[in-house]
């Protein structure tokens, strides 16, 4: 019978996983040919097995290794936000059918509690925002103003606005920087037209729920529940 290895999954149960998956997934960078055993090379041609370093077919199998529990990891953690969401969702369907109102405030947002307050799932809906074109005319403004001011404007304006419209990966403008940026009292007419370009550039463009779990210490202070890898 081969041997079983186990992920924490939903409480009171564990997802089994055999050995043979992970050696499987372990060699799935082995390419079989007749009698002759070969692995690809990251252009894609066929490298015999016997010239690949030992320690580059160690790397491959631990990377392979690694990446199948990340996988299974990652499906645990989809199937656990579904539950959760359906479990919490149909408690608040069952409080609207007895009280005839949703619990939470406004958007959504709502926190339960164990009886003891000792235990909190805490459900935030955030607004997606987008920017349109107009985020471009703001830019020009902001660079006449700089030009113009020369070096009477603060440095700290100067470096604040390099962060605001360095465009990061995937197009994503930095969202913090940008905010603080609208935060600041400059009176100058062209600025202002500025920030109301700024301000017509933003676009709601959907809404995400996250999760966030918390529970007491001994010692009345809080402590969150980590799920994000980032922060484990």
């Amino acid at each position: 019978m081969a041997s079983e290895t186990t992920l924490a999954g939903k409480p009171g149960g564990h997802v089994i996983i055999d050995e043979l998956s992970v050696l499987e997934a372990m060699k799935a960078g082995l390419v079989e040919v007749g009698d002759e055993t070969y692995m690809r090379d990251p252009r894609g041609a066929l490298a015999p097995i016997a010239i690949v370093k030992a320690q580059h077919q160690l790397e491959d199998e631990t990377v392979r290794k690694v990446m199948f529990f990340a996988e299974e990891l990652s499906a645990q953690v989809a199937r656990f936000k579904g539950h959760t969401f359906e479990d919490l969702n149909a408690l608040q369907s069952m409080l609207e059918q007895q009280y005839g109102a949703r619990a939470g405030g406004a958007k959504g947002n709502v926190t339960f509690r164990s009886y003891d307050d000792s235990l909190r799932i805490e459900v935030k809906i955030a607004d997606q925002i987008a920017f349109g074109a107009e985020l471009q005319s703001a830019k020009k403004l902001v660079d006449e103003c700089l030009v113009e001011w020369g070096a009477d404007s603060r440095p700290e304006i100067r470096a604040l606005v390099n962060r605001v419209f360095s465009v990061e990966k995937e197009g994503q403008i930095n969202r913090g920087e940008l905010f603080s940026l609208l935060a600041m009292e400059i009176e100058d007419e062209r600025w202002q037209r500025a920030m109301d370009a700024i301000r017509d550039s933003i676009r709601v463009v959907g809404q995400k729920a996250y999760l966030r779990f918390r529970k007491r210490r001994p010692d009345g202070s809080w402590t969150t529940v980590t799920i994000d890898l980032a922060s484990a």
